[in-house]
């Protein structure tokens, strides 16, 4: 009844309201698409309970509300995601509107922007699937004055060198922190650096998308950027990492190889664009041809009889990470057909129903490929074949003055992210505060230090609870961007929620630190869910449930309803955002169940191999929410054996995985370790291991096979040989002298020990340099055991004030950092190997004893480490 008459109220205060708004400025110019879209409003209005209901709606209220206001407003919660909805308020929406306009109004190039570019591109309050916050106002006062007298292009190149100031470029785990929260740290990867600047150009007023590659397939890895609309047309930066000009960064040369880029658009999107998703809510646009060649891969899908089946699943793929990732999945039409835009290179084409399967790999010499479904779940049989990535390509770099001009603003901004940094708590300070406090000097250092921009917080939690013996464990339980982004209150409200409900008596004490203090569950905001919960059910959440989780089972099997559809950021909802909108996805679902457990006292976890929820009652049960979820799954035992003859240890997820099969297709396991026997579900899987070639090719084998319960298999893992011929490409003088970064003079020769040396001409600001360095402690021992030297080269012109080499840890321990003077032995190895450069860095060598350069790299790739070992072998 109270749902009913918020509703009637809504009704007739838009009545009274519209007589008021004749004549004002309406968001829509196209009656059509204004009325398709109050259409969806009032649809999606309808489906709100009515808690969110009034938080979200009652700021249609205000009486100072526009009608340009009004209907950005119902444009907004027609189309947001699921946990937008459940997650924030109206006075947030409203607030996002408001400074889109004060935006468009304010800046000259306001009023070239067109509606629909405006609508999809400015107004648009989220990026990804980023924490949301105030940053768009934030951001517009501070960069208004900074860029109202340029013209668009140079204000878009002048917000990148702002962004730059603030943030740069770290590798860190898949949550993506707020912009504002990436501020207060100063570093993000890649999917953060993008939405951060997203973010920015929005907030002046500038349309900006961010894009992905949602896997390359010359290497490992993924990235985004960022593509920014000027006068009439889009073009891409690199997010965090300016350049003098428009289209031009580092990753030019590697999105030639790509097999696709895209970005998701918020609403109804009726731009040229390929579009390779179309839903109500969003759709997934196509942008590879921005960036390279393409070729149309078409798919005829047939039963065993060779006649087409309609509406089944395709899946293209690549491969990367040692599994095959979807970067388009489509349904086949009334004919059997389906098709994408691509790059040049090889697709796997992966197509099912009904539990049938079958797969063909797709090539610019086999464009028109046909799948025949004539496999089935417990089909044991091998194959093999080689994967073509696109073909390098070269691209022109930037002019040399520009550059020169552009790298010393660049070391400016490095120097003034420096000194903010510098404010972050140091070593001696936190052991001092520890020492007052007889706390560990060690472990309190760890998170102060981890917590970085947001150490007062982590320092201010620590002192308050300072007498607390779960004081260090609770703190371990949550993630390093946790600490450098979770405010203390909230930390707080967890701590005292584990105290007030107490332990389920038998439950270990790791099980507890992991699955039961821990406030963090899974990829979701961490909000203070455990005290809202127990006050919400007050003493039946543990004298009910305690000993009977399928209360809580039931609880929410009945009270939350299923929707894939509508979160389609794959941002989680929170834990209470669920509880009030009664409605979630799976993934959040899961989240909201192991949230209340751990409210009652109960450890539960999302199981990191199968992403199942589960709760402990002696032993992990899963909780049983689809018909055909078991208990307890019959567990079958697998250890992995690397084969004598491989070059070198084949490690899980990079040279190989295990998936199970799973509606019509093969979902990879999240396994952790990979050197001991592991515990899995019994059942039908494929064993996928892949040898890449220095040109981004890989071999691949595939095993197919059953798994029985209570089964022993040691699964032999033999990396698929792949032809390598090692020449010498060119000289190097061993002579050469070489000036340390300490000041001091060496030689390569010194450098080399008798064995060789790896020389590394770096960009140490830049990402694809910061990949290297990530990837060389992993072949720390083969490196150590082969005993040359590892020679990191920085041009003097890419040097700035802010350089520290000490950040970069585990690297192999004959490794020395020197400055390359004028670029002097850059510059030969580039005449020699006669390359078109273009400040392509890194730029990677490995040079014999006597000189002679058997391998080199230019440019982003993932595994460079690997491809030095495997060539030293």
């Amino acid at each position: 009844m109270k749902r009913l008459h918020y509703f009637l109220f809504l009704a007739l205060f838009a009545c009274m309201t519209m007589s008021c708004q004749q004549g004002e400025k309406s968001f829509f110019s196209d009656k059509e698409y204004r009325e398709q879209v109050k259409t969806d409003f009032q649809q999606r209005e309808s489906m709100v309970s009515y808690k969110r209901a009034k938080a979200l709606f009652s700021v249609f209220d205000k009486p100072d509300l526009t009608l340009e206001e009004r209907e950005a407003l119902e444009f907004l919660f027609a189309y947001m995601p699921l946990n937008d909805l459940a997650d924030y308020d109206g006075d947030f929406f409203l607030s996002q509107v408001r400074a889109a306009f004060e935006a468009r109004d304010f800046f000259e190039w306001g009023a070239k922007v067109p509606e629909e570019i405006f609508r999809h591109f400015v107004l648009v309050y989220r990026v990804n699937n980023e924490n949301l916050d105030s940053a768009r106002i934030v951001f517009f006062n501070e960069l208004k004055d900074r860029v109202k007298n340029l013209s668009m292009a140079e204000a878009a190149l002048e917000v990148n060198h702002w962004c730059h100031e603030k943030v740069n470029y770290r590798a860190t785990d898949g949550r993506t922190s707020s912009p504002l929260d990436l501020v207060r740290t100063a570093w993000g990867r890649c999917g953060e650096e993008s939405t951060f600047t997203t973010t920015a150009l929005r907030a002046v007023g500038i349309p900006a998308r961010q894009c992905y590659t949602p896997r390359w397939a010359h290497t490992d890895d993924n990235h985004a950027w960022v593509e920014v609309w000027i006068d009439g047309k889009w073009h891409y930066i690199g997010a965090c990492e300016p350049e003098p000009v428009l289209d031009a960064a580092w990753f030019t040369a590697p999105a030639k190889r790509a097999m696709m880029v895209h970005t998701n658009v918020f609403g109804k999107y009726t731009g040229e664009e390929e579009k390779n998703v179309d839903k109500p809510m969003f759709s997934t646009i196509n942008l590879l041809s921005n960036y390279t060649d393409v070729r149309e891969a078409k798919v005829l899908v047939t039963d065993a009889d060779s006649k087409p089946v309609a509406d089944a699943k395709v899946a293209f793929k690549v491969y990367n990470y040692a599994e095959y990732y979807s970067i388009v999945e489509s349904l086949t039409d009334s004919a059997g057909k389906a098709s994408i835009y691509t790059g040049l290179g090889d697709v796997l084409v992966w197509a099912s129903k009904d539990g049938v399967f079958g797969y063909a790999v797709s090539s610019p010499k086999n464009e028109n490929v046909t799948v025949v479904l004539n496999k089935k779940e417990g089909d044991a049989f091998e194959d093999s074949y080689e994967i073509v990535p696109p073909p390098e390509k070269i691209v022109a770099g930037v002019a040399s003055d520009l550059a020169a001009e552009n790298g010393r603003r660049s070391r400016l901004e490095d120097s003034i992210r420096k000194a903010y940094m510098d404010t972050f708590i140091d070593e001696q300070t936190a052991k001092d505060f520890a020492s007052k406090l007889n706390l560990s000097a060690d472990e309190t250092w760890k998170y102060l230090n981890s917590a970085q921009g947001n150490w007062r917080d982590i320092q201010k939690f620590i002192g308050k609870h300072k007498d607390d013996k779960y004081l260090f464990p609770f703190l371990s339980s949550v993630s390093s961007k946790d600490l450098r982004d979770v405010p203390e209150h909230i930390l707080t409200s967890h701590l005292q929620g584990f105290h007030k409900i107490g332990i389920k008596t038998g439950t270990p004490d790791d099980i507890v630190t992991r699955n039961l203090l821990s406030p963090r569950i899974s990829r979701e905001i961490v909000r203070p869910w455990r005290t809202f919960f127990q006050n919400e059910f007050g003493s039946s959440i543990v004298n009910d449930v305690r000993e009977n989780v399928g209360e809580i089972v039931n609880y929410v099997k009945e009270n939350i309803k299923i929707d894939e559809e509508q979160n389609y950021y794959n941002c989680p909802i929170t834990p209470r955002g669920v509880h009030e909108m009664k409605i979630a996805d799976q993934q959040s679902r899961n989240i909201f169940f192991v949230s209340l457990c751990r409210s009652a006292g109960i450890a539960a976890r999302l199981n990191m191999a199968t992403g199942r929820p589960q709760y402990y009652d002696g032993e992990w049960k899963n909780a049983e929410f689809e018909d055909n979820t078991k208990e307890i799954y019959p567990q079958a035992t697998i250890a992995f054996v690397s084969a004598k003859e491989n070059v070198l240890k084949p490690q899980y997820g990079s040279h190989y995985s295990l998936a199970r099969f799973q509606d019509g297709d093969f979902v990879t396991l999240n396994l952790r370790r990979n050197d001991v026997p592991v515990s899995i579900d019994e059942g039908y899987y494929r064993l996928l291991i892949g040898s890449r070639a220095n040109d981004g090719s890989v071999t691949i084998t595939n095993k197919y096979f059953v798994i029985k319960e209570k089964q022993s298999l040691n699964l032999e893992i033999k990396m698929p040989e792949v032809v390598r011929k090692v020449q010498v490409l060119g000289i190097i003088d061993m002579n050469t002298k070489i000036t340390l970064t300490t000041g001091n003079e060496t030689t390569l020769k010194d450098l080399s020990n008798g064995n060789g040396v790896v020389i590394c001409f770096a960009d140490p600001d830049k990402e694809p340099t910061k990949h290297i360095l990530q990837d060389l402690p992993a072949r720390t021992d083969e490196l150590n055991k082969w005993g040359g030297g590892i020679l990191f080269l920085v041009p003097d012109d890419k040097l700035s004030s802010a350089f520290d080499n000490k950040v970069f840890k585990n690297l192999p321990k004959n490794t020395t950092w020197g400055v390359d003077n004028k670029r002097a032995l850059l510059n030969e190895t580039i005449s020699t190997l006669k390359l078109e450069f273009n400040d392509d860095f890194p730029l990677t060598l490995l040079l014999t004893n006597n000189g002679g350069i058997t391998y080199h790299s230019s440019g982003y790739k993932i595994g460079i480490g690997e491809d030095i070992v495997k060539t030293i072998k």
